[in-house]
């Protein structure tokens, strides 16, 4: 594939939240087995009918093997459709978690510096990928009364999802805020939520289709471009910056908070080394979840060929 193959947010959203309620009815009444019964002929034709995503799936499963050394065979289409059906099973329980459905025995955090954080009243900046089921932070909300978490995205479908929630369980502390251009007045509007002792989240391995630039860094012994925002971000939120990955463990989940930063500082001599810094030192963190659970980063756009922000504007 070359450099102008489609944008990841052009590809096109093709949940429909009627069939996510009416899947989430089904396991409610019925139970897992029925869900998957229902939900697994969806992802087969959805394997079959989405080449790009179907293509960007082995791709990434071979460069893990290849790079990372895993003992097992090399990935076919069988683990590639294993991937997609790891995707819709983790979509369930990002709406169980949300809804405070999804049992907390299953869930193992390991949050300290978060938590002393959030009882103290102060805020941070979370730095994260599309790797397993985020949205069970909203298990730790429960735990901890006051966290509030606000996640960052791109495309154009967060208030509907919001709605959804809300559906779902009315007193989520969980939102989505959608910035297509994330100018100095959304940087103020962040900085009094983390003053508030909020977490601001952003996810560090999409880039965004406008607004935004990019920098290259080694993924999977692969050059990939990796997004600026969630380092500039930081820089003008003058806050801790953490990681956090939620991946499969057993018949669970394991929520992990990794301290990434005490302060994210871009000198103006050497801004842009300090960017490609950031990014590498993201990109490794990124490997290290994938060596623990390579079916959990839910990539199915071409990573290491997307279109960059300055490519579509050449």
């Amino acid at each position: 594939m070359s450099g102008r193959s489609e944008h990841w947010a052009d590809i096109g959203e093709s949940t429909s939240v009627r069939g996510i309620l009416l899947l989430c009815a089904v396991h409610r009444w019925l139970g897992r087995w029925p869900f998957r019964l229902c939900v697994y002929p969806v992802v087969l034709v959805h394997w079959l009918l989405n080449g790009t995503a179907r293509r960007a799936s082995l791709q990434y499963l071979r460069r893990a093997h290849e790079h990372l050394g895993m003992p097992v065979r090399r990935p076919g289409m069988w683990q590639s459709l294993h991937h997609f059906a790891m995707f819709a099973e983790t979509m369930l329980d990002k709406i169980l978690a949300l809804g405070q459905r999804y049992p907390v025995d299953k869930v193992r955090m390991e949050r300290q510096g978060v938590l002393a954080r959030v009882r103290s009243g102060q805020g941070g900046l979370i730095v994260t990928a599309h790797l397993g089921c985020l949205e069970l932070c909203q298990v730790m909300a429960e735990q901890v009364p006051g966290l509030r978490l606000t996640a960052l995205v791109h495309t154009a479908h967060a208030e509907r999802f919001n709605r959804m929630m809300r559906r779902l369980d009315e007193t989520t502390r969980v939102e989505l805020l959608q910035v297509t251009d994330l100018g100095p007045a959304d940087a103020v509007k962040l900085a009094e939520r983390v003053a508030r002792g909020e977490f601001v989240a952003i996810a560090g391995d999409r880039v965004p289709l406008r607004g935004g630039r990019s920098v290259t860094a080694t993924f999977l012994g692969r050059d990939a471009p990796f997004p600026i925002g969630a380092y500039v971000l930081g820089a003008a939120l003058r806050c801790p910056v953490f990681t956090m990955a939620c991946l499969h463990e057993g018949d669970g989940y394991a929520v992990q908070f990794d301290a990434f930063a005490e302060r994210i500082v871009l000198p103006r001599g050497s801004r842009d080394a300090a960017l490609a810094g950031y990014a590498a030192q993201f990109s490794a963190w990124m490997e290290q979840q994938v060596r623990r659970s390579p079916y959990d980063w839910f990539n199915f756009y071409p990573f290491w060929d997307q279109v960059t922000h300055d490519a579509r504007n050449e």
